[in-house]
């Protein structure tokens, strides 16, 4: 067998009470959109970041608008989450080309609306499928309603909450590679890891991953969508001040996010391949370059207006 580093024994059920479960991959989500709450909150009390133009001294929310707006993406990263994984992945690529993962997809939405809410199929019961990229729109959405309600300025918001997202996607790629999911294609490097232990047997009666070493994906993603986007958007911002062109920050995120997701789809055994390596996750991410071209542009020209 190939030598490869040792996947760690942690139950994705942190505990089990009856029916309940508390699980990391819950955990994850709420530590995520807590501690970017709490950044957002830290930044509007630090008057250094709004005393230039276009900003006057005056921060582009109070913390009784973002507290307000956390309800608002929260929602909006379940519902976007969950519908997106169901119209990106289970109806547009199950209906298109066939992955290993869709099983009577996209039928079986007819044969079980409920489906589209959650997919007790393969294994425990659990929420399972939610898009990366559905819940980017969900959140977009949210944080454009928001804005429109209370009169905020929307690129002013949206910088604020770009610059927070990485914290949510490292959280979420760490619960990922606890879950023992989204893992990376076979390898020999010395970075390769068995995606098998005690708890996966158990739950599925073998290893889903098999048993020969393979990236770990979810930490490579985990680095470059997380700690390296949440660095670069941090001196974007409190360095190089390029909050002040209103957007720019925005698309900063979303053309990094964009090419990070590209680089490690390569390393990762992906269930939704399009044509060769090119992949569904790839398709998407080209769509978010488009979106940080916009955004860049935006503010490029919006700077004499403001």
């Amino acid at each position: 067998m190939l030598a490869a580093l040792s996947y760690p024994e942690i139950d994705p059920v942190i505990f089990q009470i009856g029916p309940f479960a508390l699980r990391w991959y819950a955990v994850a989500y709420i530590a995520g959109l807590l501690i970017g709450w709490w950044l957002i909150l830290r930044m509007l009390r630090q008057v250094s970041l709004w005393k230039n133009p276009p900003f006057a001294g005056k921060a582009p929310a109070t913390a009784d608008d973002i507290g307000d707006l956390f309800v608002w993406t929260m929602l909006g990263v379940i519902v976007g989450g969950r519908l997106g994984y169901d119209l990106f992945y289970g109806t547009v690529f199950c209906g298109l080309y066939s992955g290993r993962d869709c099983g009577d997809l996209p039928m079986g939405y007819l044969d079980n609306p409920l489906r589209l809410l959650a997919d007790w199929h393969g294994g425990i019961p659990a929420l399972r499928g939610m898009s990366f990229h559905g819940g980017l729109i969900g959140v977009v959405v949210a944080i454009v309603l928001f804005c429109k309600n209370r009169k905020l300025d929307l690129l002013k918001v949206g910088d604020l909450v770009a610059c927070a997202t990485p914290i949510g996607l490292f959280f979420g790629r760490i619960a990922n590679f606890i879950n023992g999911e989204l893992w990376g294609k076979v390898t020999t490097s010395p970075f390769g890891m068995v995606f098998c232990n005690d708890t996966t047997q158990n739950t599925y009666g073998y290893c889903p991953a098999g048993l020969l070493p393979r990236h770990p994906s979810q930490l490579y993603e985990a680095f470059g969508e997380g700690i390296l986007l949440f660095v670069l958007l941090q001196l974007a911002y409190r360095v190089f001040r390029l909050h002040e062109k209103p957007g720019l920050i925005t698309g900063l995120f979303f053309a990094g996010y964009g090419l990070t997701r590209i680089a490690v789809e390569f390393f990762r055994d992906s269930e939704s391949m399009i044509y060769g390596w090119f992949s569904m996750g790839m398709c998407l991410s080209l769509f978010m370059w488009l979106a940080a071209a916009w955004f860049v542009w935006t503010a490029a020209f919006k700077r004499e207006k403001t």
